[in-house]
């Protein structure tokens, strides 16, 4: 039982999602069932969502909810340890992978410390990350998307801004070709100024079709983004629905995301 369980005295909560049924087919994007250790601590706790393809998630909660840990367990990160359930792209099982396996199956995570390879230009950056034969995202369709990366090309990537970092993070994502986008904290830190350049970016990216998780404390900027909410409390899922609802619901917001 959830905690809207509770709150609506027994009633099954708005938004909220039934477990997936045995034998059913996944969707483009599909947790089942997810819990997940960071050593004894229990931070994702039977955690379910779906994504449709194209779609833009926007996965919600106060600090320590288990955003961060499900966005790893999603990309089969070696933190948190996930101990049951099941992860679903493009009718593929990812859920016994090692991360690299999920990677090469098209899963990007963009991490919250942007993880820039020091040393190296922004064009190695784009070039170490690119597979040999890419089918879409070229690094001169990059350098069309990220005009900004274009100008600094030749310059050493971690002497740029954090919001010319975040950006070359989302780049660099974006050469291997993903099937899905997991972002995790992408306005951590940076300059409102920079934070609407990155949205329109993501816009962007949204415009192309791709399919994309973010978890961000931004709450009100991802929500204008996404299509769909998913808000997590104490590692469960206490909301599944559109964004739009949480937008318009000022009672949830505020008991969940504290805005």
């Amino acid at each position: 039982m959830t905690l809207l369980d509770d709150h609506f005295a027994g009633k099954q909560a708005p938004g909220i999602k039934p477990k997936k049924a045995t034998g059913a087919a996944p969707a483009y994007f599909s947790a089942w069932d997810l819990h997940a250790y960071y050593g004894e601590s229990y931070i994702v706790q039977g955690v379910s969502f779906d994504v449709r393809e194209g779609e833009i998630l926007a996965l919600l909660g106060r600090n320590g909810a288990g955003k961060t840990s499900t966005l790893r367990a999603i990309a089969r990160m070696d933190d948190p340890q996930l101990t049951h359930g099941e992860v679903w792209l493009d009718h593929q099982a990812l859920h016994d992978m090692q991360s690299y396996q999920a990677a090469r199956c098209g899963v990007g995570l963009v991490p919250e410390d942007r993880r820039i390879i020091p040393g190296l230009t922004v064009q190695e950056n784009l070039e170490l990350s690119q597979i040999a034969e890419p089918k879409g995202w070229s690094i001169e369709r990059i350098y069309d998307h990220f005009p900004r990366l274009a100008e600094r090309r030749s310059q050493e990537a971690v002497t740029m801004s954090g919001g010319e970092q975040q950006m070359l993070a989302v780049a660099r994502i974006l050469a291997r070709d993903i099937k899905l986008l997991l972002l995790d904290e992408p306005y951590e830190g940076l300059a409102p100024v920079i934070v609407q350049e990155i949205e329109r970016i993501l816009e962007g990216v949204k415009e192309l079709g791709m399919t994309t998780i973010i978890v961000e404390q931004n709450a009100i900027a991802a929500l204008h983004l996404a299509d769909r909410a998913v808000i997590l409390d104490m590692g469960e899922v206490v909301f599944d629905g559109s964004a739009q609802e949480v937008l318009d619901n000022a009672e949830l917001r505020q008991e969940y995301l504290a805005i």
